[in-house]
């Protein structure tokens, strides 16, 4: 059994909800745990025809068999969290979805500091959903804790004793990170970043697991990049060229229209560096090669796919082993077993 996590190899929006739900219904791991900044990340996903569109559950909701886990270093908003529970009450969320007891409480306070900031919200483009002033408060060490709210009294736990329990017994752990690599406050296009670190290093540390417990790391790229809000982007293409492609997008949770570009082999390369992977999924391909919709064996992909994936693989030296041809689940080529 295996400990992995997946990151977003960009500025977010790679696709991660899908990949996500592909990997948990497919792998079946028993513990599913969100880390990340909190809810100013969305991830879209899509279930034969159904979409959703969440903020704080894990993607992998799909799988009705998993314990899914909220790690201490993710920002909890109550409101967003409660309704999610009523959201996907067909998937039974409330009876396996729980918070870890130290995760800090976004506050209205703390949205209305975001929204009233100018600069937060006109020079770096904040989601304006309070991230950025409530880890503020951590670190000043006067937030409230989940464990303080009465409100989330059942959905309380202890993520990282229930995380290294399971890998003790041989159970399949999955950790799901949020937003992506060119947003980190340490390593991306700062100032132009979120509140703190996206690398699989921290999406480890969010949830309490060691680094030698962490089997494998699953960056996601989408085959094309985009963007929400300010930054330099120095693969960026017009709007114009970007509704001429078909590859227009807009965001899960601002729904501002996202900034397009070509994918950026540079930035790739030193995503995975950083986030030590292992392994590529590449999401969007049938946006960018229409030719290749719905493809599920890689050897009926046109040769022009192929091509740009080895291509990948050469710049960064990882093999790439999921491909997303579609949005559904069942649109997904697999190639992991040919790693074995």
């Amino acid at each position: 059994m295996t400990c992995s996590i997946l990151v977003g190899g960009a500025w977010g929006d790679e696709g991660k909800g899908k990949c996500i739900t592909y990997l948990c219904d497919n792998d079946k791991p028993d513990i599913i745990a969100r880390a990340g900044v909190g809810p100013n990340a969305g991830h879209s996903v899509e279930i034969h025809g159904e979409k959703y569109g969440l903020r704080l559950t894990p993607s992998g909701f799909v799988h009705t068999g998993a314990r899914m886990l909220i790690g201490a270093g993710v920002l909890v908003d109550p409101e967003v969290f409660m309704h999610e529970m009523e959201y996907l009450n067909k998937y039974n969320v409330r009876d396996r979805t729980f918070v870890d007891y130290r995760c800090a409480i976004i506050e209205n306070k703390h949205k209305e500091q975001d929204q009233a900031s100018d600069y937060l919200k006109n020079k770096i483009g904040s989601t304006g959903t309070g991230c950025g002033p409530a880890n503020s408060d951590r670190v000043m060490r006067t937030i409230k804790l989940a464990e303080q709210y009465e409100e989330l009294e059942d959905y309380l736990t202890n993520v990282p004793q229930e995380v290294n329990d399971a890998l003790d017994d041989d159970k399949e752990v999955f950790i799901e990170g949020s937003q992506g690599f060119g947003l980190s406050l340490y390593y991306g296009t700062y100032p132009y970043v979120t509140s703190k670190d996206t690398t699989a290093s921290t999406f480890a540390a969010d949830v309490g697991v060691g680094p030698t417990r962490i089997d494998e790391v699953i960056a996601v790229f989408k085959s094309y990049i985009t963007r929400v809000g300010e930054g330099p982007f120095a693969t960026e293409i017009t709007q114009e060229k970007a509704e001429e492609m078909g590859i227009e997008e807009y965001g899960t949770v601002t729904g501002r229209r996202r900034r397009v570009g070509l994918f950026d082999m540079e930035l790739a390369r030193e995503s995975c560096m950083i986030n030590g992977a292992t392994q590529i999924a590449l999401t969007c391909v049938d946006k960018l090669f229409p030719n290749c919709e719905n493809v599920t064996d890689y050897s009926k992909l046109p040769g022009e796919v192929k091509k740009f994936i080895e291509e990948i693989e050469g710049e960064t030296g990882v093999p790439v082993t999921i491909i997303s041809t579609g949005p559904d689940l069942e649109d997904t080529i697999d190639l992991r077993d040919e790693l074995l």
